[in-house]
């Protein structure tokens, strides 16, 4: 792999083959052939996940593999020249997928190798019929650029010279010929337009007329056409303007064209030694039009038992699609030497379903090495910004090139690097250049080089349909009922609880779900959303606002005992909500004397998934006047270490050694977990003898804290989650 992607080596593997090799056939990057898995039919492969997983990274690279190597094709279904159709084209005659075709078909056409051009005369025609179906105005130019277009598709680069121009000339002139009849752009021409295609596409006794000819012949196998090709083109024309499930029907069966062209390209004259593997095709967002009818015209054709050649990749947005629902589901990591599918009685078995995975804790690391090459990194960097990104491969490529833009400048810790500003990285390569070569030095800041926060910049990837303001504040809930309570007191009126179900089936669709205990479930994301709240205003109005509004809400409304859902455990995971909402205002001592009267009689697990989410109650210490790198602002390394005046003394009563202590082991994991800190090594250390004294406070239940002590400091130091057994951490 030639770009930085880590974790992809059961995709991009040669020996043994990964993935791609097996069913394309050719070794990625190189120019021999490889064994195929599936000879007969393969999977539709289709990369699921959230955004910033990785997917359009590794479709670019799918590309970058076989790009001159094999006729491959590309498209983003997000693209604006998917979103409309072109001045002048009416809609009835156009769509995103009959767009995406073209667009196919021009990339697949390019030659490559020792192979000559692809022409794809059984698609050309259709989308002649379909075009056709529009033409009825005087803007005969438009016309007439939009029919040559289309006749390019049948260029096989044989034609010397100019004969291919000047056959595209010749040909469109006859087909707009109707529209300078008696009834100039007045009627219908579709049929006119129809008999002149098939007329055109007959003439000649050349190689390529014959390919012409028999590509016309093929509509009369077009449903209902009775063996005569003018009425499967008119049939199909009409179905594409009736829109509706007939259009989806046309658009299958011009899908069916371009993939019987490739069929030919294969299996015709052209020797098959010439074309190795099989042709690619890489649908990037395909959860949008045209994706989705792609995906879906391919798989009824091969459920249908109507074989193709292609190798299709497509990246989906989110874990599923109702189109997809019996598609074989696998990790990529598991795929690495069989893909483990097989084609069942349905559409939608064809596709195998491939869960993007993020990067390791060992991944991480590489990716921050090698962009900040040459530069002072903390060592304790790395492990932190896989605790902050999960692995996330966008989050993960963005953080370390902020650290190769804003460590030399002092920030060091993962909230100053979010917090610094994000020059691109080809507007900050060019601009070091040019100073490098002026002599005077590269690191004075970012004015006027249009930098701005990190963190926005991946928002900005990571959340970029609106409604971000408010997903922002729904961050701070832990469920669809406390995101309503906080809709009620800090939104207009006009959101509520509609707009809360709207955002959470958002985060739904896009792979997101909440997760107990947070209603933005993945913790990247929610960390980035919380960082913005936080710095909305100066003075952290909003911020403030909506853990007083969850405190009051957790304190107003106990848990109702003899409800539905509202047992016990939901009565004591709403102290715990208060109890998280006050830490994140600055009053601890309530959650530590809950943690110290707890101690003696809880589950030890329930105690420590108690403490652990307790201690993610988001902290955000002093700003430093001086700028980064300036003396520590964080409080909590005080408090952890029992330094004198870190705290108010226990109350009257209580046991002061078990109150200090438990104190302190809050402080402690509230420190090192925190994902916008770097972990201090000294406080991680005093996690060890902390848990290991209060193992010596019970007579039982006594492992977990003992397991705790000897994984949580590695755990901290390292990035990964504090180990808790088995059972999910939740309150």
């Amino acid at each position: 792999m030639r770009r930085g992607l880590h974790g992809q080596g059961a995709l991009f593997d040669t020996e043994p083959p990964g993935l791609a090799a097996r069913l394309v056939g050719l070794r990625p990057f190189q120019h021999g052939s490889s064994p195929c898995e599936h000879p007969k039919e393969i999977p539709f492969v289709v990369f699921a996940g959230p955004r910033g997983i990785g997917r359009s990274a590794v479709l670019a690279e799918l590309r970058a593999a076989y790009e001159g190597r094999t006729p491959l094709a590309l498209i983003d279904c997000e693209a604006e020249r998917f979103a409309h159709p072109p001045a002048g084209r009416p809609h009835e005659v156009w769509s995103p997928l009959s767009q995406a075709l073209v667009t196919i078909a021009e990339q697949l056409a390019e030659p490559v190798a020792d192979a000559g051009r692809i022409p794809f005369p059984r698609l050309a025609a259709g989308l002649l019929a379909v075009a056709a179906g529009g033409w009825n105005d005087r803007d005969v130019p438009r016309i007439r650029r939009e029919a040559e277009r289309i006749l390019l598709l049948n260029d096989t680069g044989s034609w010397v010279g100019g004969q291919t121009s000047r056959w595209v000339g010749r040909v469109s002139a006859r087909l707009t010929d109707p529209l300078t009849g008696p009834l100039p752009g007045t009627g219908p021409v579709v049929e006119p337009v129809v008999e002149a295609v098939l007329e055109t596409f007959s003439e000649g006794v050349s190689p390529t007329h014959r390919r012409l000819r028999k590509a016309a012949a093929w509509y009369r196998d077009h449903p209902n056409a009775d063996g005569n090709p003018k009425l499967g083109l008119l049939l199909l024309s009409g179905h594409f303007r009736a829109g509706g499930d007939p259009r989806t029907h046309a658009e299958g069966h011009l899908v069916r064209a371009l993939l019987a062209d490739l069929d030919d390209a294969y299996g015709g004259s052209l020797p098959r030694g010439h074309r190795p593997g099989r042709p690619v095709v890489l649908v990037d967002n395909a959860q949008t039009a045209p994706g989705i009818g792609l995906i879906g015209a391919v798989l009824r054709d091969r459920a249908e038992g109507i074989a193709d050649r292609v190798a299709f990749f497509a990246g989906l947005r989110g874990h599923g699609h109702p189109a997809l629902r019996n598609a074989t589901r696998g990790a990529l990591s598991e795929l690495a030497r069989t893909s483990g599918w097989e084609p069942g009685g349905t559409a939608s078995s064809r596709a195998l379903l491939v869960r993007l995975s993020p990067l390791s804790p060992d991944d991480t690391p590489r990716v921050v090495e090698a962009a900040c090459r040459g530069l002072a990194v903390p060592s304790r960097l790395p492990g932190a910004a896989h605790r902050l990104t999960g692995g996330s491969p966008l989050g993960t490529t963005l953080f370390a090139e902020s650290a190769r833009q804003n460590l030399p400048r002092g920030a060091g810790a993962p909230g100053e690097l979010l917090t610094a500003d994000l020059v691109p990285p080809e507007k900050y390569d060019g601009r070091e250049a040019c100073e490098a070569h002026k002599g005077h030095g590269v690191h004075k800041g970012h004015e006027g080089h249009g930098g701005r926060p990190a963190y926005r910049e991946l928002l900005d990837r990571l959340v970029p349909d609106g409604r971000r303001d408010e997903l922002a504040l729904l961050a701070v809930a832990h469920d669809r009922e406390s995101a309503c309570a906080l809709a009620a007191a800090r939104l207009p009126g006009d959101f509520g609880a509609v707009g809360v179900l709207a955002l959470e089936a958002r985060l739904a669709e896009e792979g997101l779900p909440p997760v107990p205990g947070q209603f933005v479930g993945d913790p990247f994301l929610r960390a980035l959303l919380l960082l913005e709240l936080h710095r909305r205003e100066p003075d952290h109005r909003t911020w403030k606002a909506a853990h007083r509004t969850l405190v009051a809400h957790y304190t107003d409304i106990p848990g109702a005992p003899d409800g539905p859902g509202h047992g016990p455990e939901s009565a004591e995971q709403r102290v715990l909500y208060r109890l998280h909402h006050e830490l994140a205002l600055g009053a601890a001592e309530p959650a530590v004397t809950y943690l110290r009267d707890t101690f003696p009689r809880k589950d030890t697990k329930a105690w420590l998934r108690a403490l652990v989410f307790l201690a993610s109650a988001p902290y955000h210490p002093a700003p430093v006047p001086d700028g980064y790198g300036g003396a520590a602002s964080d409080a909590r390394t005080g408090v952890a270490l029992g330094r004198v005046g870190t705290g108010p003394p226990p109350p009257e009563g209580a046991d002061t050694a078990l109150h200090l202590r438990i104190r302190r082991l809050l402080y402690g994991v509230w420190q090192v977990t925190d994902p916008l800190a770097l972990p201090d090594p000294v406080v991680a250390e005093r996690l060890r003898s902390e848990l290991e004294h209060l193992s010596r406070l019970r007579s039982t239940d006594v492992e977990p804290l003992l397991r705790a002590s000897v994984h949580w400091p590695e755990d901290a130091l390292s990035g990964r989650p504090l180990r808790l057994g088995r059972t999910a951490s939740r309150p």
